[in-house]
């Protein structure tokens, strides 16, 4: 394989796609999928060195903090200090009762943390190798992306038509009859397909009805259809963003058409903002079609909208008191689920464990504490000036369709754990890698780019 950084990426995101949909409980499938990431860095170190020594300070930084997060509360400490922090004394008394209170590190799992690092090198690779590809580059990580989304509806349609079971990835499928694709959670499944279209909506405008307009119209339709096979509740209103974007889109190109003044410019325009409308008009066709077809499944995931059985309010309340517990420090990156038991309130236990606070900030909350929040205020201005930034570039729906994905992602982690497994953090830096692409002058770009010409 050649060491292009376009080419690597768009293997890693196959990769991350195939074997990243589980979350942590499938530790072989994402160790393929952390062991690719350091080969293809390897492949490409000169272009890692040169977005760490050339590429955007604000990224950099943040990267690297991110990655020192897990990292810092792995370092040893005396018993003085880490039985001193929030949340320890348990730790503390049952060390005590077998021995002399020993060095430990911060966290209370280190097990956990370390696999939490682990997680992350995939999402760090996509960034550094990302910044240095060309934007042909960054078109075949498009691709890839769409392609495995597709995939995962194909696949998603078998799993659906033998009621969940056959062709299921991952044996944990709790909800038969539902669509799984490529992951093992369904909302994952959702955001992921809610993803791919945002993807589209980055890609360049066709002339209506021909040969590009129709297969992306037809990849729409069905990655549409995907996410109300699903029947996840956040993935039908997070539908909301690539459909909003799409005639945002149309609405500027008939505006900029418009203004030019002529009779052409302005067939052009109607024919984008067309072209935009139909293919939404498709895509929610298709979809209501499919509801019909497959004893409504579209009336199905409107039915979830009603129910009032939910356990997540459950798992918050005592996830806020385990919060509290080990504030401002956490406990740690990745060991929620080993420390929630001890504030799981009576009333609430269930035959299941809660796994996850179906809410990643109060899930960060625990697991980080301060560091964590200011790390995600610090990526949310980042996001915010990069797309402004990026607002007067001639790549500016590239940026859009990032920051579509990361406000996708943002929304659905207050009821959900969307970053929990490889192939959504890859999808995440992805989004950044295109943000920062898209914000920079073209002469910075090029400067940047030449090492894969």
């Amino acid at each position: 394989m050649r060491n292009e950084p376009g080419v690597l990426v768009a293997a890693l995101i196959v990769i991350a796609c195939l074997f990243g949909g589980g979350g942590v409980a499938y530790g072989l499938a994402n160790l393929i999928v952390q062991l690719a990431a350091l080969l293809f860095l390897a492949l490409n170190r000169q272009g890692v060195a040169q977005f760490v020594t050339d590429g955007p300070r604000p990224l950099v930084v943040l990267l690297l903090a991110t990655l020192a997060l897990p990292l810092v509360q792995l370092v040893p400490l005396p018993p003085s200090v880490w039985s001193s922090m929030p949340g320890r004394d348990l730790l503390s008394e049952s060390l005590a009762a077998v021995g002399e209170p020993s060095w430990r590190p911060a966290t209370v799992s280190t097990a956990r943390t370390l696999v939490a690092f682990l997680g992350l090198i995939a999402p760090a690779a996509i960034v550094a190798l990302g910044l240095a590809a060309q934007r042909n580059g960054l078109t075949r990580a498009v691709l890839a992306f769409v392609g495995m989304g597709v995939a995962g509806v194909l696949l998603g349609g078998a799993q659906v038509l033998s009621g969940g079971n056959a062709a299921q990835l991952y044996p944990e499928n709790l909800t038969p009859g539902a669509m799984f694709g490529l992951f093992a959670n369904r909302n994952s499944t959702a955001i992921f397909l809610v993803c791919c279209l945002l993807l589209l909506c980055s890609r360049p405008s066709s002339r209506l009805l021909s040969v590009g307009w129709i297969v992306t119209a037809s990849a729409a339709a069905l990655l549409s259809v995907g996410v109300v096979l699903t029947q996840s509740r956040t993935g039908l209103v997070l539908l909301a963003l690539p459909i909003g974007l799409v005639l945002l889109r149309a609405l500027s190109a008939m505006t900029a058409r418009k203004a030019a003044g002529t009779a052409r410019s302005g067939n052009i325009g109607r024919t984008v903002i067309s072209a935009g409308l139909a293919a939404v008009l498709i895509a929610l066709g298709v979809a209501a079609s499919a509801g019909t077809l497959t004893q409504s499944r579209f009336g199905a995931v409107l039915d979830r909208f009603n129910k009032t059985e939910e356990q997540r309010p459950a798992i918050w309340e005592d996830a806020r008191f385990a919060a509290e517990r080990y504030w401002p420090v956490g406990a740690g990156m990745g060991t929620f689920d080993e420390v929630f038991q001890i504030d799981e309130s009576l009333e609430n236990i269930t035959p299941r464990r809660a796994g996850r606070a179906h809410n990643d900030y109060i899930e960060i909350a625990i697991e980080a504490g301060v560091a964590g929040f200011v790390l995600i205020a610090l990526w949310a201005c980042w996001a915010l000036w990069t797309t402004w930034a990026a607002l007067g570039q001639d790549r500016r729906w590239e940026a859009l369709s990032g920051t579509g994905i990361l406000l996708a992602i943002a929304l659905q982690s207050l009821l959900d754990y969307p970053l929990r497994n490889q192939a959504m953090l890859c999808m995440a830096a992805f989004a950044i890698v295109l943000m920062a692409s898209a914000a920079r002058p073209p002469s910075s770009r090029s400067t940047s780019q030449g090492a894969e010409a």
